[in-house]
């Protein structure tokens, strides 16, 4: 939100704003690449499990991340010791997401657990950079994050009304909390980091390739098989590079002029993204309940990022 200083004869000025492309645009186009995980990942075998799939994407993207990075070899060998458990705080968080987002589908379906963790991820970011001292949490930032969870919720249940989805399991619940909460937490240790002078390639980079080495166990735990087919190893290839590579380069890069808070309601717009696409690709259908949440989220959406208006 733009800022109001007072000028030397004492009349207010407004602080310019950031141009949209370095700030809501590119974390707008990282939720659109996310929003296409669920398609793509519905193209790999049968037998490649979900978790594996997830990681498989973490693990590529994140090399990629750490080696197209400027900076990342020199953050590493350079940065002060707080610095580095910052980066390895980041790196858990990151490895975190995947190994609870998609065992939180297997418990509790994919509805619940995309309405639960996307929606508690703005919710634990504002209470985190406010606990931190970061930010207070504002009126606009509240009522818009409000209104896309609302929109969001409606959105994806609205689509299992009359359906018999996968039965709701507490652990489901639990671990999709604990989604949100690594998203959230990886988003303001990057935010932090790249608001003190780091380069955001390198700050991403160096935090998706520690978040990668974490969970190549799982990789490795689960059955490797699936990538060596044409199919798996499109499905990778294709999360590693858009939804991994590209789209965290897009976070980091709006990071520097838009804080984790309202970066986490911004990608609320993931789920409006996933349903469009399973309506237009997949052949899907939402009922009138969902085309009204869709509009809620993105009634949300427009109040964070319409300009704030000039005062005096």
């Amino acid at each position: 939100m733009p800022e109001h200083s007072p000028s030397r004869s004492g009349a207010p000025t407004r602080t310019p704003a950031a141009p949209p492309l370095q700030g809501p645009l590119p974390i707008l186009a990282a939720a659109v690449l996310w929003g296409t995980t669920g398609t793509a990942a519905s193209f790999a075998p049968a037998e490649a499990p979900a978790a594996a799939i997830g990681a498989a994407g973490l693990v590529l993207g994140g090399l990629l991340l750490f080696l197209t990075g400027r900076g990342s070899t020199a953050l590493l060998a350079r940065s002060d010791r707080p610095t580095r458990w910052a980066l390895a705080l980041g790196a858990l968080a990151v490895a975190g997401y995947p190994l609870s987002f998609y065992p939180a589908v297997a418990h509790a379906g994919v509805a619940v657990a995309t309405v639960i963790t996307l929606g508690s991820a703005p919710v634990f970011s504002g209470l985190l950079a406010w606990l931190t001292g970061q930010a207070r949490p504002t009126a606009r930032w509240t009522v818009a994050t409000a209104s896309a969870v609302l929109g969001c919720a409606v959105l994806v249940l609205g689509s299992e009304l009359g359906a018999g989805g996968t039965p709701v399991r507490p652990t489901g619940v639990l671990l999709a909390l604990a989604a949100g909460f690594s998203y959230s937490a990886y988003a303001l240790v990057a935010e932090r980091l790249i608001r003190r002078g780091h380069p955001s390639p390198a700050v991403m980079g160096t935090m998706f390739a520690g978040g990668g080495i974490a969970v190549l166990p799982v990789v490795a735990a689960t059955g490797a098989a699936w990538l060596a087919t044409v199919d798996g190893a499109l499905v990778a290839l294709y999360l590693a590079v858009f939804t991994v590579f590209l789209a965290y380069r897009l976070f980091g890069h709006g990071l520097r002029h838009a804080s984790a808070s309202v970066a986490t309601t911004l990608t609320l717009a993931e789920p409006a993204v996933a349903a469009l696409l399973g309506v237009a690709v997949v052949g899907e259908r939402l009922s009138a309940v969902s085309w009204a949440g869709l509009a809620v989220l993105a009634l949300g959406l427009a109040v964070l990022r319409a300009p704030a208006r000039r005062r005096g």
